[in-house]
């Protein structure tokens, strides 16, 4: 199986389920640009969520103007001005859905001790639209539907998330590692998934995460079995 050339919606996803760390842009009370660094998670659909303090002036700005921008980058890799990235615009509003807490907090490790914290509050992005600077002649707008990821089709594979991963991670944490390694030109390490949706697979090791794009969408458990072994497959092989 050759791996598929990704679309302009490929990339903008992958930019933003890998990013871990954000910047955030906000309105200060005289209309003054405010940017400041958060950290970031994605929803099963995609949309950006965050946890941060009332007590911040960015999220004072938002509750008093939730018009928001929000960017992220490849980090690590050489010229930052050289990398992808993604920068998007929307309203930003609480989030108190558990799934929304439960994927933040699997890509953030120290969020389970800020979120005790009572002043703090997590919060999703309702995309609007988005720019992409891919690198040198790689760039585009992109719209909420290039961003996100359609899950009204695939509830099944939604409510088997949780289980599909921990079994990944107790049973085949090897082939975790074949991914990242093999298929994504990582580092060798104790590679983890932290989540899944139709369009791909995360893996994470410490704080820098990577992302999996499956070859075709998959709507069901039983698909993203079977992609996940052709995957699998094609790791060893190589």
């Amino acid at each position: 199986m050759k791996p598929r050339k990704l679309s302009q919606a490929d990339i903008a996803k992958k930019l933003l389920r890998e990013a871990r760390v954000a910047s955030l842009g906000t309105l200060m009370p005289n209309g003054t640009p405010f940017v400041s660094l958060v950290g970031v998670a994605t929803a099963h659909d995609g949309s950006p969520l965050l946890l941060i303090s009332g007590l911040a002036v960015h999220t004072k700005n938002a509750l008093r103007d939730n018009r928001v921008s929000l960017m992220v980058d490849e980090r690590g890799h050489g010229n930052p001005l050289a990398n992808g990235r993604l920068s998007l615009t929307g309203t930003l509003a609480v989030t108190t859905d558990e799934e929304d807490i439960r994927r933040y907090q699997a890509r953030q490790p120290d969020a389970r001790v800020y979120a005790s914290i009572h002043d703090f509050a997590y919060y999703k992005l309702t995309v609007d639209g988005g720019h992409v600077v891919g690198g040198f002649g790689r760039i585009f707008d992109v719209t909420p539907a290039d961003v996100l990821t359609k899950i009204d089709d695939s509830q099944k594979f939604v409510k088997a998330e949780v289980d599909f991963v921990a079994h990944l991670n107790d049973d085949h944490a090897d082939t975790c590692r074949l991914y990242a390694t093999k298929l994504l030109g990582a580092k060798d390490g104790e590679w983890k998934c932290v989540g899944c949706d139709p369009d791909g697979l995360d893996l994470q090791l410490g704080r820098t995460g990577l992302r999996l794009v499956f070859p075709r969408k998959v709507r069901t458990p039983g698909a993203l079995r079977k992609v996940l072994k052709e995957l699998a497959d094609q790791a060893r092989a190589a």
